[in-house]
């Protein structure tokens, strides 16, 4: 089943060819989470990343500073600076990649279609199959000219606690968790996020198991697609997406549009602020 946004991911063997592309924009998306913090994508990237690549620092300049939660939302004029150094403007085209089953890389291209940014593709399978594949890398720091990005916000691809709680409520959108099927039941031992299980009435789709395990590269979209509607997710409706801190619901996000849902939405806040309310429902088991 081809999909029927193709334009929004990319071949290895296609960024490869076009490597001299003086159009392109290339970001290393790469965050590592540890029991020590957040980090290590930086050290990874001066390690070495695809040729003319860029560091994109999720964590700290595209994430909102003085919020409570990781990863949340920077404002447009935050973004806007940040994608005018990484030389991300008019006449560009971007491709996200990162070394940790691409959901970074779906981050900031969610961010980018959120802000009104859409020519922006995610490399299929990422820094793992680029290596198994053999193709090039750098260790020399790459840099693009600075451009002017302004942002142009698009309403509805970012949810609230709000809106998820009135969508499981009245039935009026599909709510689908990214996280693993171990941590949407609530198992003893899953990593959990102040609570276990998952918010009331939403199904699963784990990020991680859209993956091809040797290669890094999404499934086949038939596959992918029966996934889905198997949860739920019906075209023509709307369909919001969460997980821990809105990352691996940006993988699913990305998936979604792919396919060719034209109404999806990222849960902002996901559990790391759902779970620590009280007031909001959460469930256990499958």
């Amino acid at each position: 089943m081809p999909y029927a946004n193709p334009q929004h991911l990319i071949s290895t063997a296609d960024l490869d060819a076009n490597l001299d592309d003086p159009a392109l924009r290339i970001l290393d998306c790469t965050v590592y989470i540890t029991a020590e913090g957040v980090g290590g994508g930086r050290e990874h990237y001066e390690k070495a990343h695809i040729p003319g690549s860029v560091f994109a620092d999720l964590a700290g300049e595209l994430s909102d500073p003085d919020a409570r939660l990781r990863f949340t939302m920077p404002s447009a004029e935050r973004f806007s600076a940040a994608m005018s150094r990484y030389g991300v403007g008019p006449g560009t085209r971007v491709v996200c990649y990162d070394a940790n089953m691409s959901m970074w890389a779906a981050r900031v291209w969610w961010m980018l279609r959120a802000f009104g940014f859409d020519d922006a593709a995610v490399l299929d399978g990422g820094w793992k199959k680029w290596k198994l594949e053999g193709r090039p890398s750098s260790t020399e720091p790459g840099s693009y000219p600075p451009v002017s990005f302004v942002a142009k916000p698009r309403t509805g691809l970012i949810a609230t606690k709000d809106e998820v709680l009135a969508a499981t409520q009245a039935g009026s959108a599909c709510v689908i968790n990214a996280l693993t099927e171990e941590q949407h039941r609530g198992d003893s031992g899953a990593t959990g996020y102040g609570r276990p299980g998952h918010i009331a009435g939403s199904t699963n789709v784990s990020a991680r198991g859209m993956l091809d395990a040797e290669t890094g590269a999404y499934l086949p979209g038939d596959t992918l697609a029966a996934r889905f509607s198997e949860a739920g997710a019906k075209s023509g409706g709307r369909v919001i997406t969460y997980c821990g801190g809105g990352i691996a619901a940006s993988s699913d996000a990305l998936i979604l549009t792919l396919l060719g849902h034209e109404d999806v939405a990222v849960y902002d806040g996901s559990l790391s602020e759902w779970a620590h309310d009280p007031s909001l429902p959460m469930e256990t088991g499958g």
